[in-house]
């Protein structure tokens, strides 16, 4: 064998041993650009993408968002139409029993429902049994209640949810200087008149009475 028939053997066997080297290594590696995110389940994931957003119940919402209820003291636009003779506009309002008194003396709780609950009922007590057909649509102005007297900024305050009467005093600024806070007066809709000893209301939050929408709050000035 001449020298250059041995060179070429050992390089024909080198090339062979690095193949074989590369079959038994190189599969079980991965290499360095490959990420390494743990596995996960498509029923896994399908699971707990469903208890991450929860069923939205329609009826729960409408109760719990007090913005969306009638409430006692709201007044209401009543309309009817197609009716043989369609009467106008209704105003009326929440009585402090939460009803209100319609067209045929037809009388209705309001208080604790929608607007599209009680158009609904009110459509059902009156179809089929006294007209044939009817639509009723309920709308409600802005509501409000009012402060004046010694507080600092006085005027309409815009009822969002339910207040006392301490609370909607402050939302007028609170007290001035020169209020008489012992003979706060609050009158309802309806004419009722209550006074509230508002040093003792602090005190006692059984004596801070509920403010509804209509309602205005007066707050004398103090007589030195």
């Amino acid at each position: 064998m001449t020298i250059m028939d041995y060179w070429k053997s050992i390089r024909r066997f080198g090339v062979i041993f690095g193949a074989l080297l590369g079959v038994l290594v190189f599969p079980s590696c991965k290499t360095s650009l490959e990420p390494d995110f743990p596995e996960v389940s498509t029923q896994t994931a399908a699971a707990g993408a469903a208890d991450a957003t929860p069923a939205i119940n329609k009826e729960t919402i409408n109760k719990e968002n007090g913005a969306e209820l009638i409430h006692v003291g709201d007044s209401l636009t009543v309309v009817f139409s197609d009716l043989p003779v369609t009467p106008p506009p209704l105003q009326v309002q929440v009585d402090e029993n939460g009803k209100i008194t319609l067209i045929e003396n037809q009388t209705f709780t309001a208080a604790g429902k929608t607007r599209a609950e009680l158009e609904k009922e009110i459509r059902a007590k009156y179809v089929p049994q006294i007209y044939t057909k009817m639509t009723v649509t309920i709308s409600r102005p802005e509501r409000l209640f009012y402060v004046g007297g010694e507080v600092k900024t006085p005027g309409r305050q815009s009822y969002i949810g339910p207040i006392t009467v301490l609370k909607a005093i402050q939302s007028a600024g609170d007290f001035t200087d020169f209020a008489q806070r012992k003979r706060v007066r609050l009158t309802h809709l309806n004419g009722k008149t209550e006074i509230i000893n508002c040093i003792k209301a602090r005190e006692d939050p059984k004596l801070d009475l509920p403010v509804i929408p209509g309602d205005t709050i007066h707050v004398p000035r103090r007589i030195f």
